[in-house]
């Protein structure tokens, strides 16, 4: 098992929420939520989780190039939200990456989807959801790399400066259980992704905003062949609470894009 399952295993054992587990260990709870959720972080965080569970600490080498857990290629809707994409980001002249690594002290990871323009200085970053089984770890993980990501991309391209605009979008399959998640947790999914769809419609329009910094969440049809190519791709959380799903679920969703 997993360092970050081993550590999720025991605070639910010992019914302990993420705040009351960082104040035993002195680190916050957006680094915890990161390593529950598989992310590695530095060896000092593992220690004070382990020593405020009353856990011991073993540490071991591999190659980091391996991946030991499922690929996200094995996620089928999850792989077709990234490839949808990215194939028309890239149509419009942007440089574009998928699971892309950052790293910023201890919070570490990868982000789903990354464009970027470079004459504009404007990066967008894409978190595909295709539901929702664990609010509180989706929500820390989006937020460590909405604060951290943008500063280390910038430095690994080399501009200068940083980025004038930034938008960072939970994007989620357009699915009923998804629909089902978003109307029932609506106050937290407006609090973590406050902002209109409007910074992600620029982007997808090819003219990205040109000095903003936003957070908002759009629901997504992956399905670039079906009824969807004559219909809206995604809309806005707004408009997700009255719309009506593309999809069942996600088998329904995997079942449509085999």
């Amino acid at each position: 098992m997993a360092a970050g399952d081993l550590i999720r295993a025991e605070r639910s054992r010992r019914k302990l929420t993420l705040r009351e587990l960082a104040a035993r260990a002195g680190v916050s709870a957006a680094a915890i939520a990161h390593v529950e959720a598989g992310h590695p972080a530095s060896l000092e965080t593992y220690a004070r989780l382990a020593t405020a569970l009353e856990m011991r600490l073993e540490l071991g080498l591999v190659d980091p190039r391996r991946r030991t857990g499922p690929s996200r290629e094995a996620d089928l809707v999850h792989a077709a939200m990234g490839d949808a994409e990215a194939r028309h980001l890239r149509s419009l002249g942007f440089d574009v990456g998928l699971d892309v690594p950052y790293q910023h002290y201890q919070f570490a990871g990868r982000a789903d989807l990354l464009a970027w323009d470079r004459e504009r200085r404007s990066l967008l970053h894409v978190e595909n959801r295709t539901r929702f089984p664990n609010l509180q770890e989706a929500f820390g993980s989006y937020n460590a790399k909405r604060a951290y990501l943008a500063t280390d991309v910038a430095e690994r391209i080399g501009l200068g400066g940083g980025w004038r605009s930034e938008t960072h979008v939970i994007a989620a399959l357009w699915s009923s259980e998804v629909l089902h998640s978003l109307r029932l947790r609506t106050a937290s999914f407006e609090a973590v992704c406050p902002d209109p769809p409007n910074a992600f419609a620029a982007w997808w329009s090819g003219e990205p905003p040109a000095q903003s910094r936003a957070s908002c969440l759009v629901v997504l049809d992956p399905d670039p062949g079906g009824p969807a190519a004559r219909r809206r791709r995604f809309i806005g959380l707004a408009e997700a609470m009255r719309a009506a799903p593309r999809y069942r679920d996600y088998a329904a969703a995997a079942q449509a894009l085999r």
